[in-house]
Order: structure tokens, then sequence, then C-alpha cells
């Protein structure tokens, strides 16, 4: 009953938010969008709606929180999770956003509790047990590349709900966790393999720092550059596809 009064009060306070054409379309940097079938694309404007509603968006260092940094960011945050559903948000609601580049003001504790400040200058960070916080500055430059922030954050406490940023996020029931740590590893090792030997590799570097890293960015080119990451790792974005439930070339769902 209480399920159904929260969907019925989130259906009335959506119905009375005015969201122009021109603002919807300012706020999908997304390369694929025009390959999404009209339904899909109504889909995710209603789920942007409903992560506007859902989360809290808080300042960063007097930052003003204006509706286009709300819409933007909700927008880029629900397209991973466009065909598996925003519960998988479920276990965090804050969002922090600073104009530009940023030192995070907070101490943090690792798995074995020790507690470091961290100094270094961020565009984006996941909190396991905590918020998610962004550089405005970096999620407008979104569209260009494979590099998009918010994909990035948000594939990070998609991947925290196994309990750890490890590279390997829960599974559905229809995957194989020996076939993607396969497919994942034979991709790790070699991309590590062709940086010792001076040859290109297909993803943003900063990925081979640690599997989590390399998961997130991984989903920025999934989303982002599709086709360069089918073709140079097919069988990695199979994997992709079958997590996120979407397969952004041909701009469907899958099953």
């Amino acid at each position: 009953m209480l399920k159904r009064w929260s969907e019925w009060r989130e259906n009335r306070q959506i119905a009375r938010i005015h969201l122009s054409e021109q603002q919807w379309q300012q706020a999908m940097a997304y390369p694929s969008a025009a390959q999404l079938a009209p339904a899909l694309t109504q889909r995710w404007r209603d789920m942007t709606l409903r992560f506007l509603l859902r989360k809290n968006f808080y300042s960063g260092a007097g930052f003003v929180i204006s509706d286009e940094v709300r819409l933007r960011i909700s927008a880029q945050a629900t397209l991973p999770v466009l065909a598996i559903g925003l519960h998988w948000y479920d276990d965090w609601d804050s969002i922090v956003v600073y104009e530009t580049a940023f030192i995070p003001p907070f101490a943090q504790r690792d798995e074995s509790g020790l507690v470091s400040h961290s100094r270094r200058v961020l565009s984006g960070e996941a909190w396991l047990r905590g918020p998610v916080i962004f550089s405005w500055e970096d999620v407008i430059g979104a569209g260009h590349g494979a590099h998009n922030v918010v994909i990035h954050e948000v594939a990070h406490k998609l991947d925290m709900r196994s309990g750890a940023a490890n590279g390997a996020p829960p599974f559905h029931h229809t995957m194989s966790p020996a076939r993607w740590h396969e497919v994942m590893t034979e991709a790790w090792d070699w991309a590590h393999q062709a940086q010792r030997n001076g040859r290109p590799v297909p993803i943003d570097s900063y990925g081979l720092e640690q599997p989590g890293e390399f998961f997130s960015v991984l989903s920025e080119h999934f989303f982002m550059q599709p086709e360069s990451l089918f073709e140079h790792w097919p069988q990695v974005y199979e994997q992709l596809m079958l997590f996120y439930q979407q397969d952004p070339l041909r701009g469907c769902f899958v099953s």
C-alpha cells in the first residue's frame, strides 16, 4: 500500500514538471541518442524525472544547483540503468556538485578501517556508503569522445552493490560470472601488455589503474563510443551488453 501511494505521489509530482523539448535535447549528452526507439526515449525521459525527484542535490563550495544541473546529471545517470531499473540506485540518495574540479573534503575509510584524507584534484568521485560527487565543468564536457564523468561514477555505484568497486558488479541470473571474469581478465592483461610495449590501448589508460576503474571506463566507452569498443573488444562489449541489458549500437534493449 505504501509503495502504491509513493508511486501515485511521484506521478503527481512528475505531471507538474514542465520540461520543454529544448531542455530535454540539451540534457541528452549521448552520441547514440538518435538511434533510440521513440518508446525508449520516452522511458528515458520518465526515468530521468523520477531520478531527479528521488535524489538530493547539494552544492559544493557554493556552486548554484540550477534546474539545468539537476536535469543533465539525472539524464546521464539514468542512461546506464535504462533497462535494468532505477532500483539499482536505491542504496544512495545524495549528489554533490562543484563548479570545477575539486579536492574531496571528506575523510575516506577503506575496507580495513584505515582513514585517509585525499588531496587529489578530481572531476568525480563515488563513495561506498556516501554521495556521488561531480565537477559541473566535466559534466557539461560529456559528449566529446568517450569521457563521461557521470556514467563513470554511477558505474562505480553499480559495481559497489557487490560490496566493493572491484570490477565485478552483481550479475543477473542469466549471466555467467566465470565468463565475465575470463573476458575481463583477458582484456585487462592484453591492455597492460600493450601499454608496456608502447602500443595504443582502445580505452583511456586511467582504466588500467585497477579493476574498478577498468569497469567504469569500459562503461563510458560502451555508451559513448560503442562502435570503437565493439571493434576492438567484441567479447567485452557482449558482457557489458548482458549486464546493462542494452545494445547502444542498435539503440535497443536485450534480454
